[in-house]
């Protein structure tokens, strides 16, 4: 089965404020303020390394004392395309090598895989691929037996994925490590928010980011919440269980998916452009940086 067009529409859900919640910093002068006045036509391009484009956000000193005294209690980074440039050749690479094996005669392409991107979760992806464009013949035909061939799938998907991880194949994008040692460093608390399964996104912060600063990072990812996505709930389960208040929350996202879910859950969202065209879509100059 040959890529196809594949066209979406992306559920809307109502956003709440992004106001950030004013506490007494204790920064350095160059580190994590919130900056509302960056103009959208500042998106970030894949050249520039995320160093910069957070920066361009967060580190920029302002000249009211209330506005560089605001502190986020809460750096909540996606993962793919965020952390790791890992959607091009990371999971698309790794869902088609899956394909393969399993001579599916399926290969999605990267203008069709930046397509698919803006559905939230892997088995999610591919089940509303197949149901658009037709099921495998080796696949079954009953729903139920559909949705364990698609956790399979899946399954061995993750598998591959990890190895590239594992083998560090895929390194973090530059600035991560720093930005997330310096918010760590003043007490701002670190979390990774993501749509994929959760042995994936565990392997990305134990192996690449390291130990130390792996168990100060909590993970909320893949199944944790029903609704994946652009819906909110992954954000607000992040604030409940860190104990902060959603607007007090700064997140770092790549795509209009997750920067729908960020600002429908009250936080403030900065958007990166990973290195897959298709990951950043319309929609992006809602973000706040």
């Amino acid at each position: 089965m040959a890529s196809t067009a594949f066209s979406l529409s992306l559920p809307t859900f109502p956003s709440s404020s992004s106001t950030v919640k004013a506490k007494p910093s204790i920064f350095s002068h160059h580190l994590l303020f919130i900056a509302k006045n960056v103009p959208s036509s500042s998106l970030f391009s894949s050249s520039t390394r995320i160093t910069k484009q957070i920066r361009t956000a967060f580190k920029i000193k302002c000249s009211s004392a209330s506005f560089s005294n605001t502190l986020p209690s809460a750096l909540l980074f996606d993962c793919d395309g965020v952390l790791v440039d890992t959607e091009k050749d990371g999971h698309r690479v790794s869902f088609n090598d899956t394909f393969n094996e399993k001579e599916l005669g399926v290969t999605w392409d990267v203008d069709l895989y930046g397509e698919l991107l803006k559905i939230g979760g892997g088995k999610e992806r591919m089940t509303a691929y197949f149901n658009k464009t037709g099921w495998p013949d080796k696949a079954p035909k009953s729903e139920e037996e559909r949705k364990e061939f698609i956790a399979s799938l899946h399954k061995r998907k993750t598998e591959l994925f990890m190895a590239l991880i594992e083998n560090r194949l895929l390194p973090l994008r530059p600035g991560v490590a720093e930005l997330i040692d310096q918010a760590l460093g003043e007490g701002v608390k670190v979390a990774v928010c993501s749509t994929s399964n959760e042995k994936a996104v565990s392997a990305v912060v134990s192996c690449l980011l390291g130990p130390e600063r792996a168990e100060k990072i909590q993970i909320f990812a893949g199944d944790v919440v029903p609704r994946k996505k652009p819906d909110p709930a992954i954000y607000t389960l992040a604030a409940n269980t860190l104990g902060v208040e959603p607007s007090s929350c700064v997140v770092v996202e790549d795509s209009a998916i997750g920067l729908a879910a960020a600002k429908a859950a009250g936080m403030t969202c900065i958007v990166t452009k990973s290195g897959l065209d298709g990951s950043v879509q319309p929609g992006i100059d809602q973000s706040d940086g």
